[in-house]
């Protein structure tokens, strides 16, 4: 019993280094100088790794009915084969597209064991056509991803808040305004 449990704290600890190990491109995974709160939701579908699930900040105000929201996320397969994202739907949309950067349908996504593939902006990410209800930063709405081999999984995915910030002048690269002019 003590080695079977033993083995499965190993195996926690694995997934959980793992995990942190996909995540450090973006989260610095706990390295101070990088902390920040990342959006979205993360899971587990077989042996793909869903991360950063999130719907995309708002740009001026909630996004409204009949609007098409960007939806982005990263997978990582741990698995032996290929896998591919066949596509995923919502109640909140009319329907969910996989879209390259340009916005044009692209049809599945391949995702190759042990590559980190980063649905987001300027890239191949998916797209929430048509928006049923309004949908402001943070508010959460279920999405449900389908893959070839790994099968289903429902998020709950939150949609970023919109950031705003109250003073840049004392972000490196810009400089305050001179008096007077």
């Amino acid at each position: 019993m003590r080695k079977r449990l033993t083995a499965q704290w190993r195996r926690g600890v694995l997934l959980l280094v793992t995990g942190c190990l996909v995540a450090a491109g973006a989260a610095g995974c706990g390295d101070a100088e990088n902390e920040h709160n990342p959006p979205g939701a993360n899971a587990r579908v077989g042996p793909v790794l869903i991360r950063y699930a999130h719907i995309a900040e708002p740009p001026d105000g909630p996004w409204e009915p009949g609007d098409d929201a960007p939806f982005y996320l990263w997978l990582f397969n741990q698995g032996e084969d290929t896998d591919r994202l066949l596509g995923a739907e919502t109640t909140v949309a009319r329907s969910v597209d996989i879209v390259r950067a340009d916005g044009t349908v692209r049809g599945p996504v391949d995702v190759p064991t042990r590559e980190l593939i980063e649905l987001e902006k300027g890239r191949t990410h998916l797209l929430l056509r048509n928006l049923s209800r309004q949908i402001r930063g943070g508010d959460y709405v279920w999405i449900t991803l389908r893959f070839e081999q790994a099968g289903e999984v429902a998020l709950q995915v939150h949609s970023q808040v919109p950031t705003y910030v109250e003073d840049a002048t004392d972000a490196p690269g810009l400089t305050s305004p001179s008096p007077g002019g």
